[in-house]
């Protein structure tokens, strides 16, 4: 076996490091846009769950349990692939950011409803009493609570969100791993830093949300 010396070239890796670094950018902007999406999308999926409007909760289970059940890589090929012959024709940006963040509301809807469970019934009742409106039940007593548990949850998914969209190169989405495919004449160095480069982002964020968990663990 080859020293790993006699094959990496220091020189070339070098060189590539800027393109790398460019699609660093593009897939920290892709994940910070598709993460907000999931949220907001996730956000209301889990109200209208909740509150069981007839008809539209049950729509939306099913487009919870559709999501969660078809892969990533096949909702990204249908949007950018198949749309377009329907007349709906984004880029790749945007098509990646809508597929990352649609795929990830079901998650984090999913997040959102464990938090509302988890707001005591005596919450709920007192609002009742109050005679509070729902908006400002929601705003002012539901979801301050539940957004203090489900912290560290969500940190977890912004991390995960971050290393599948990498996913996204099948649609030419001009993140990481689509600059590493044009060094792939020297794959060692390119692969060997895109991976350096997402374990660099991924590990200190998951020792912070880490450290949040701790944190709301022992304050609760």
């Amino acid at each position: 076996m080859m020293p790993l010396a006699a094959v990496w070239d220091q020189h070339l890796a070098m060189a590539m490091l800027p393109d790398l670094l460019r699609g660093l950018l593009v897939t920290v902007e892709v994940t910070a846009l598709s993460f907000l999406l999931s949220l907001l999308i996730g956000l209301v999926v889990a109200v209208i769950r909740h509150t069981g409007i007839p008809g539209l909760s049950h729509l939306l289970t099913l487009y919870v349990l559709f999501v969660r059940g078809t892969p990533l890589l096949v909702q990204a090929y249908f949007a950018y692939f198949v749309l377009p012959h329907y007349g709906y024709t984004l880029s790749p940006f945007v098509t990646g950011v809508l597929v990352l963040g649609i795929n990830y509301s079901a998650y984090t809807a999913e997040v959102y409803r464990g938090g509302i469970e988890g707001v005591s019934r005596g919450q709920w009742e007192a609002c009742t009493a109050l005679s509070l409106p729902a908006p400002t039940t929601w705003m002012r007593i539901v979801i301050p609570q539940m957004v203090r548990t489900i912290i560290p949850v969500l940190g977890n998914y912004l991390i995960q969100m971050f290393k599948d969209s990498a996913i996204l190169s099948a649609i030419t989405v001009s993140e990481m791993l689509t600059q590493a495919d044009k060094h792939l004449d020297r794959p060692l160095e390119a692969f060997t830093l895109v991976g350096l480069l997402f374990f660099l982002v991924s590990y200190p964020s998951s020792l912070l949300f880490k450290s949040l968990e701790h944190r709301y663990a022992t304050t609760n």
